[in-house]
């Protein structure tokens, strides 16, 4: 008997073994878990995401809901109980929501609040996937089913016996309206709760059918009765009723307009129609997985391939279209910028503080398409409102640092964007870089950065430090954009100049970036472990490597190579001290930081994510290639937790799948991306113009993490990075992997990445 469970144990064993590596992956958007990253609170994120329900790049996104109206956190992994399902277009729970309502389903004695209708649930009796989610509600013995299109979605509820089974829709609390027409088993409404703002003549209007005659409906000021079927008030919801037999199934088709009623009955006449809620969900999944195909993955890990497919899925979500398609199949959207209705294309739900590192290149490499319709939009940004955004949700929105419009500007035409106007976004840049405007648009301390060529620390201006370093890499990238133009050196030249700006807050005692004050005088005192003050959700150690544009400029300043990789070593090695003096408490972003076991490496939030890349500018590749892979391993899982802080609209995610490729663009506006080392066996890049990027690394494994030799279309390459003009072309890279570093490959003065300092 002994023998028999041991001989049955090792096969087991054996099969799991065999069955972890994964070969091919045929339908990728099974591999996706939407929970990844919902276990996260205000004091520690693991992602900070929610389990959105959508197609890529829609209009709206779908969430069960578990936390309050208005709650950031709409949709936390701890929870237990739920309380709506909610159509939502929140980019993270720090930035909130708009264009926001319920719908829930409840059965017994009516109760419309949120916390009456709330039901238990558990994960157990949960399925979420991108297309489709569906949980058993217990308190009501409801099973919810939702699927989505770009603007419209299906509901399918199945009930218990009941005389009292009901549908709840909740328009929120900041001015709403709800028409019940029973005779048409239609509800009508809009919502017009927003987070950020002001946003002018902003609705959120929505129609709903149900497939079951209405025998009862009410609609409710809060939670109190009001008289007739329609009601326009603050907060406004209303309760559709009849009787169920057990396992029925009840049906909404829902769909949603920016501009009017009408355009959204045209919305969901147009993406639902008759289509049944099965043929609406295989159509959602269908689009999902043409979408994801773009990346085929062979030869990793169970959790390797959830992980890569996961965070690709919240790769294709933001910036969201807010555009919708009139009755002549023509783009058109209400202007966050004006508050008209406007033609054309129109996006919003994103940070270029943090996108423009990954996420937008990303696009540019997989979906140039996408993003072109997406520049489209930043031209009527600029002609409606004018400024180009810096954090749209769905308008300007004031927070975060920087101008890094013109890094999303530069790179995409740089890597071969055209067919809308660049021209206007050029001036829109010029105009950016030159002037102060509101919520976060232009620069803040422009007219210090111009003259001084530094935004000085005593005036009164926050984060200046990060704000000059975030300016010279911006004039950077308008220098690159401009020389691609045509533009007269005199004006290039200019930006050229200050994209050395950098230079002017290294201080060459300490060896980090550090504050200066009007008088040419450096802060004091200077900590390198202080977190805020002169920089942005992060300290000197993060900030001193954003220099994406001169990596051998900071190499000089810092005293050479060898001195540059020390300094390098060091975030790794230095115990995960802090200052939180400036916030007066630990931000989640320094307690990610502090547990995650890697010194001062915050990777949890962006400044230092290129970070891991820059030991190849200094001879030293195969460190690049040891901390990245270690950073995969570590800081990712396809598990609720499975971030290391905010995702933040895709970034955190790009950084894992540009990684797992094996390499990382680091200077975005540069033709170049900086090798890593590949996480899989084989990856596939099918590109837009119909060429294929094959990345072999057959002999890659959990020891083999470092690059022995790479050949590229059948040549040695010894480079150490790759050209995004020849990957167009389509490429095949061999990676021959090894256990030991190979210490003389990539290490000459010619192997290195693009700098500016060599520039001929």
């Amino acid at each position: 008997m002994k023998k028999s469970f041991l001989f049955l144990s090792a096969i087991l064993f054996s099969a799991q073994t065999f069955a972890q590596n994964v070969n091919k992956v045929t339908d990728p958007v099974e591999w996706i878990n939407p929970l990844m990253g919902t276990q996260s609170k205000y004091d520690l994120s693991n992602g900070n995401t929610y389990p959105a329900v959508a197609v890529p790049w829609g209009m709206n996104m779908w969430t069960p809901t578990t936390g309050k109206m208005g709650d950031g956190w709409q949709y936390t992994y701890d929870a237990y109980k739920i309380n709506g399902f909610k159509q939502t277009h929140q980019p993270s729970p720090w930035m909130n929501d708009y264009g926001q309502f319920a719908i829930m389903p409840v059965t017994g004695k009516l109760k419309v609040s949120q916390n009456g209708r709330a039901s238990w649930f558990s994960h157990k009796a949960e399925v979420a996937k991108p297309y489709y989610y569906s949980v058993y509600l217990a308190d009501h013995d409801v099973t919810t089913e939702m699927t989505a299109t770009e603007r419209a979605a299906q509901f399918r509820f199945t009930y218990p016996k009941a005389d009292s089974s009901f549908i709840i829709v909740d328009a929120f609390d900041k001015g709403s309206y709800i028409k019940v027409i029973p005779g048409e088993r239609k509800i009508v409404g809009y919502s017009t709760k927003y987070a950020r703002g002001p946003l002018k003549n902003f609705k959120n209007y929505f129609v709903i059918y149900v497939d079951k005659p209405i025998s009862t409906s009410q609609v409710y000021n809060d939670t109190t009765v009001a008289n007739g079927q329609e009601l326009n008030a603050k907060h406004v919801m209303a309760v559709i009723g009849f009787k169920t037999a057990k396992g029925e199934k009840v049906h909404l088709r829902v769909a949603s307009s920016f501009i009017s009623e009408a355009q959204a009955e045209l919305n969901l006449k147009r993406e639902v129609g008759t289509d049944s809620f099965d043929i609406t969900e295989q159509k959602a999944k269908t689009i999902w997985n043409n979408t994801l195909n773009r990346l085929q993955v062979e030869g990793g890990s169970i959790d390797q391939i959830r992980t890569f497919y996961s965070c690709l899925y919240r790769m294709l979500f933001f910036p969201n279209k807010v555009y919708e398609l009139d009755a002549k199949n023509q783009p058109v959207h209400w202007s966050a910028q004006n508050g008209e209705i406007m033609p054309g294309y129109k996006f919003a739900g994103t940070g270029f503080w943090d996108t423009f590192r990954a996420l937008y290149p990303f696009l540019n490499l997989v979906y140039p398409s996408v993003n072109k319709e997406m520049q489209m939009g930043l031209v009527n940004d600029y002609k409606e409102g004018g400024w180009l955004p810096e954090w749209s949700s769905p308008g300007y929105s004031n927070v975060m640092v920087g101008n890094n419009s013109a890094s999303v500007v530069s790179d995409a035409y740089l890597k071969g964007g055209r067919g809308y106007d660049i021209s206007t976004l050029y001036t829109a840049l010029t105009h950016g870089a030159n002037n102060d405007g509101p919520n976060a648009t232009g620069r803040d301390g422009v007219d210090y950065y111009n003259k001084l060529g530094y935004v000085p620390y005593d005036v009164k201006i926050n984060e200046n430090a990060a704000r000059t370093l975030e300016y010279a890499y911006d004039d950077f990238t308008i220098y690159k954009l401009g020389k691609a133009l045509g533009r007269p050196a005199a004006e290039t030249d200019v930006y050229k100049k200050r994209s050395m700006n950098y230079k002017n807050l290294f201080d060459p005692s300490t060896g980090w970036m550090r504050g200066k004050n009007k008088d040419g005088q450096f802060q004091s005192p200077f900590s390198p472990y202080k977190w805020g003050d002169a920089f942005t959700e992060g300290n000197s150690m993060h900030y001193t490597w954003s220099v994406f544009h001169d990596i051998q400029g900071l190499i000089d300043l810092m005293g050479g190579k060898p001195k540059f990789v020390a300094k390098l070593d060091s975030i790794w090695t230095l115990p995960p001290t802090f200052d939180d003096s400036y916030y007066g408490e630990v931000i989640h972003e320094i307690r990610e930081m502090q547990i995650a076991g890697m010194g001062q490496y915050a990777h949890g939030n962006q400044p230092i994510q290129h970070m891991t890349y820059l030991y190849n500018y200094a001879g030293e590749p195969w460190k690049t290639q040891l901390h990245v892979r270690d950073v995969m391993n570590k800081l990712y899982k396809p598990t609720p937790d499975g971030y290391c802080g905010d995702e933040d609209n895709g970034q955190t995610s790009a950084w894992y799948v540009f990684s797992a490729m094996g390499f990382y663009p680091v200077t975005p506006a540069s033709d170049q991306y900086v090798l890593g080392t590949p996480l899989f066996k084989k990856i596939t890049l099918n590109l837009e113009n119909g060429k294929k990027v094959v990345i072999n690394a057959p002999n890659n494994s959990a020891d083999n993490k470092y690059i022995n030799t790479l050949d590229v279309n059948g040549k040695p390459y010894n480079y150490t990075w790759l050209s995004h003009k020849a990957l167009q072309q389509g490429e095949v890279l061999n990676f021959n992997m090894s256990a030991a570093p190979n210490k003389t490959r990539g290490v000459k003065a010619a192997d290195v990445p693009y700098s500016l300092s060599l520039e001929k």
